[in-house]
């Protein structure tokens, strides 16, 4: 996994990075740290080592099924997108987080232009937990976290 302690270079800066290299093979190679995306479950240990969260209180702070949830944490099972944002509420991520979070799981981050990814932002952003996502989703007549 990516050194923790380190500072990630911003995605703008090294793109213009990328634009700038001669040769690719040999930015790949130079860059390869920056590249590196961890597998899903071990991401989300490392997250809940670091916050001192429980991977059996996060699953149920997401509303996930128990035995599905350890699967995620395991390694067993790879996460739908909506898997990914209830986790997201359960480990208690802002925007930024969720939005990494959908990206190490080759997931689509949430777009603002859709109703539903915007209402979901706006619980994030607010730090709303998922019961309260799920019932301003039901209220605007939107498909609930885990229907998809």
């Amino acid at each position: 996994m990516t050194d923790p302690d380190r500072m990630p270079i911003p995605t703008r800066e090294f793109y213009m990075k990328l634009l700038e290299s001669p040769d690719l093979k040999v930015f790949f190679e130079t860059h390869a740290g920056e590249m590196e995306i961890p597998p899903f479950h071990k991401f989300i240990s490392e997250i809940c080592a670091r916050s001192g969260q429980v991977p059996e209180q996060v699953i149920k702070r997401a509303a996930v099924e128990r035995t599905y949830g350890h699967q995620l944490f395991n390694g067993t099972r790879k996460p739908s997108r909506d898997k990914v944002i209830q986790l997201a509420f359960g480990l208690g991520l802002d925007l930024n987080g969720t939005q990494r979070l959908l990206q190490v799981a080759h997931k689509n981050a949430l777009y603002p232009k859709l109703k539903r990814d915007a209402a979901i932002m706006l619980c994030l952003e607010k730090g709303r937990d998922i019961l309260e996502a799920q019932t301003l989703l039901q209220s605007l007549g939107l498909s609930l976290l885990g229907e998809r």
